[in-house]
């Protein structure tokens, strides 16, 4: 049993990735060739975002338009510490402050009501986390942001595909920030990521910024890096997006299933919001009081695990400098001691999903 099964995903579309891959290297068009603006073009169409940007990772994807906004050292960030740590990475890479917000205990996003009194005078960005596959309540946040003229980036590293009120993830405020990381809903072979957004000047912006700052080539308007996607895993992308939606709807209802699954069962199983139209499920993560038991009897039957994630960010020794301690995100804090995500990938058979269950069930309190 696979924790997310590329192989089986690879041997169903084995001859559509092989073509895109076979004319790329006839072409050896490997930097900028046009696999990256047909992807562009096709996944801002589908998130309904005027503009898409590639670049080379979904860390890339958070950092260029906190670059692009010129965020710099001082100003403040506001995000969860409930998350992958490059949310915040990026902020303190930049010399900027990441500000952290509790998390809802139901769905593990931002805790909406607890934002505005995080804002002060230095307060540049705020990048809510639409964690494991489900999207933050974006309405109320981008309200609260726009009282204060702020704006929004959504790190939607593991929500591409999912939707918010008729709403695709990424589409939903000042920018969007995905992530085709190999095991994210939509991955490549290796690291890649892109930027959403309806704002043209932002879009361009990011673009140069991504390209060593050129315009045109040796032409440099702005100091940037080589953030770049290359053009092999956007031949993968493309390949992968023809059958996305299939897998997305997929995910969806394999999510639901484990659900009912857990039902009269002491195990907390992920809520969906009633604003939520699609849940991807990047991952599918259960809470448990007793973890450890818990993964000792999966191991003993075989059955993948991960935690995601052990440690909140503000615990970390690397945020030590930020002078929190425990206690201080109680919730974010709770949710990292019993949280465990179990195998979920399109190709997951409900036989597996009753062992799986039953097997947490077994040992679960």
């Amino acid at each position: 049993m696979d924790f997310i099964d590329l192989k089986s995903q690879y041997m169903e579309i084995k001859e559509d990735i092989d073509a895109r891959l076979d004319e790329i290297i006839k072409k050896t068009a490997f930097i900028g060739g046009r696999e990256i603006r047909e992807l562009e073009e096709k996944l801002s169409a589908f998130t309904g975002s005027k503009y898409a940007v590639g670049c080379a990772s979904g860390t890339d994807a958070i950092l260029l338009p906190l670059l692009a906004l010129g965020i710099k050292p001082g100003d403040e960030v506001i995000t969860t510490p409930f998350t992958f740590v490059a949310t915040a990475e990026v902020i303190s890479f930049i010399g900027a402050k990441p500000v952290f917000v509790d998390i809802n205990e139901k769905n593990y996003n931002i805790e909406t009501a607890r934002i505005e009194s995080r804002i002060n005078t230095r307060t540049r960005a705020i990048i809510p986390v639409s964690l494991f596959g489900q999207v933050s309540d974006m309405d109320s946040i981008n309200r609260i942001a726009a009282g204060y003229g702020i704006p929004v980036i959504e790190d939607a590293a593991q929500s591409f595909g999912a939707i918010y009120k008729d709403r695709k993830s990424c589409a939903l405020c000042f920018a969007g920030a995905t992530s085709f990381y190999p095991s994210k809903p939509l991955g490549c072979y290796g690291d890649g990521g892109m930027v959403f957004t309806d704002d043209a000047h932002l879009a361009e912006k990011i673009r140069s910024l991504a390209n060593h700052g050129q315009g045109e080539k040796y032409v440099h308007k702005y100091i940037g890096l080589n953030f770049r996607l290359d053009t092999i895993q956007a031949g993968v992308l493309l390949a992968k997006f023809a059958h996305f939606e299939e897998e997305a709807v997929k995910r969806f209802e394999l999510g639901k299933k484990y659900n009912e699954l857990f039902i009269n069962s002491p195990v907390i199983t992920p809520f969906i919001e009633s604003y939520t139209g699609r849940h991807v499920f990047a991952q599918y993560s259960i809470r448990v009081k007793n973890r450890q038991e818990v993964i000792e009897k999966l191991t003993s039957k075989g059955i993948p695990h991960a935690i995601h994630y052990p440690i909140p960010i503000h615990l970390q020794e690397a945020y030590k400098y930020l002078g929190y301690k425990s206690g201080d995100f109680p919730v974010s804090e709770k949710v990292s001691g019993e949280i465990i995500s179990l195998p979920m990938h399109p190709y997951l058979t409900l036989k597996d999903q009753v062992f799986i269950s039953n097997t947490v069930k077994s040992v679960a309190c």
